[in-house]
């Protein structure tokens, strides 16, 4: 018999597993986590999203990067930065955060169990404590939210220093003079454009023919521009056959024959599901061979009273969406009614500048064969633009010539990940470019790009309606 009986269980304390609990402890259920003691918060708190973006922070703090069109290309506000330099602000934050989490569970009787978890049967769980202690727990229901770790190819040893994943990056002894990063996906082009802010000489390697396919091309070659300015090199359509480890480096071996001597190498190649030890099979379950878990329309597993949330269960793989997702479980679990979450779902890339965008691209609407009209609005056009020095960032809105609403908004420079979210409030309001003309803006802000690329694109369409 277990120890403790719960409403329900919930193995992984990030994002999607912290929000499905305290929705479910707000609709009156008793509701337990479990998650190892240095690991409340989860993979984003402590090696993903909180520190990563921290990061970005102190690196455009202390290069001064973005101050460069104000006060000159030398301007920087400490010459010698150090690791130690870039990580204090990321320990304060992630110390802070992890207190705000501790809170929130306690706050809403969520008990916490410090441990790691695996099924015994499809209503039970063993907790294997620190001490090595072993406990079994039994639910109602269970919410999967384990979340994944970086994929390590097998043909390459990592020892954490000079050959890294995304997760040792974080605690690099000393700022490498110069980098190969093995793959251009998210993460890899975040970390590249941090290291090459901080004078690292980035060499990016990518075996398909570009880089962040789903963005906008246009917003990508302005990012790959930005990038070559800060000496960073892209060998595209390029795969590694070998990295070798030397006494004062490392030397990555391409198939094509080239050679790229660098202090560190980072792999960047997609995410694993951490589901290995959670002993799937006794629930009744099974992972895919990238760990990640199926799911119905309710984060539902093939076993119905097992839910699976966040990363585990693939793409978007966002703390954004697995906290909705989190929420959506629990609803459903307690038979309590919930909306869907919104088509409409925003992507933020934290690069050097950042990237969002919601909706469609211009190639996904040109292969869909749906005209559109684009307005553009450039930062350099803008009071806002020239007071904080960013002159090369851009709103882009992509705009329906039919019913005048908006198919897409694409946003690249400062802010990006905030501004974005007006244009999804239009978009899931069905308002029209219209709209954005009509509206008024705080001056001098960079949101007033909005009006400014409305009257572009309505400016375009006039004149097409003229002439039709």
């Amino acid at each position: 018999m277990p120890d403790f009986v719960f409403d329900m269980l919930v193995i992984g304390s990030g994002p999607g597993g912290q929000k499905a609990a305290i929705a479910a402890a707000k609709l009156g259920r008793r509701v337990a986590v479990v998650d190892r003691a240095d690991m409340l918060g989860g993979v984003s708190l402590h090696t993903g999203t909180i520190p990563s973006k921290t990061l970005r922070e102190a690196v455009l703090y202390l290069t001064g990067l973005t101050q460069r069109d104000l006060y000159g290309q030398s301007y920087r506000l400490k010459e010698d930065i150090t690791v130690a330099d870039l990580t204090a602000r990321t320990r304060h934050v992630v110390g802070r955060e992890v207190d705000v989490v501790r809170s929130q569970l306690a706050r809403n009787h969520v008990t916490l169990y410090s441990g790691t978890a695996r099924f015994t049967d499809p209503h039970t769980v063993a907790l294997s404590e620190a001490s090595g202690r072993e406990r079994l727990i039994g639910a109602e229901h269970v919410v999967i939210a384990t979340g994944t770790r970086p994929a390590r190819p097998a043909s390459v040893e990592f020892d954490g220093r000079t050959i890294m994943d995304s997760d040792n990056v974080l605690s690099v002894e000393r700022v490498p003079r110069s980098m190969v990063i093995v793959g251009a996906g998210v993460i890899g082009m975040e970390y590249a454009s941090m290291f090459a802010a901080l004078g690292s000489r980035v060499t990016v390697v990518e075996k398909r023919p570009g880089m962040l396919d789903l963005c906008d091309v246009e917003i990508v070659e302005s990012l790959k521009y930005h990038l070559r300015d800060l000496a960073v090199t892209f060998r595209f359509g390029e795969t590694v056959a070998a990295v070798e480890r030397h006494q004062r480096g490392t030397l990555t071996v391409l198939e094509s024959g080239k050679k790229i001597p660098a202090d560190t190498v980072m792999y960047s190649a997609g995410r694993q599901g951490l589901t290995d030890d959670l002993d799937l099979e006794r629930a009744g379950l099974a992972a895919d061979p990238r760990g990640r878990i199926a799911v119905d329309e309710n984060y539902r597993t093939e076993v119905p009273h097992i839910y699976a949330v966040g990363d585990v269960i693939g793409f978007p793989a966002l703390a954004a969406t697995s906290m909705e997702q989190g929420r959506a479980a629990a609803y459903h679990a307690c038979g309590e009614p919930a909306g869907r979450m919104h088509r409409l779902q925003p992507i933020g890339i934290y690069t050097i500048p950042e990237i969002s965008f919601v909706g469609r691209t211009e190639d996904q609407l040109t292969e869909d064969r749906v005209p559109f009209e684009a307005g553009v609005a450039r930062y350099r056009e803008l009071a806002r633009g020239q007071i904080i020095g960013d002159s090369h960032g851009m709103l882009k809105l992509l705009v329906s010539p039919e019913d005048r609403t908006l198919l897409g908004v694409h946003c690249f420079g400062s802010g990006a990940t905030e501004l974005i979210h007006i244009g999804q409030s239009v978009m899931g309001c069905g308002g029209t470019v219209d709209y954005l003309v009509d509206a008024v803006f705080n001056y001098p802000t960079l949101a007033e790009s909005y009006k400014v690329a409305a009257l572009d694109a309505t400016n375009r369409l006039r004149q097409i309606e003229r002439l039709d």
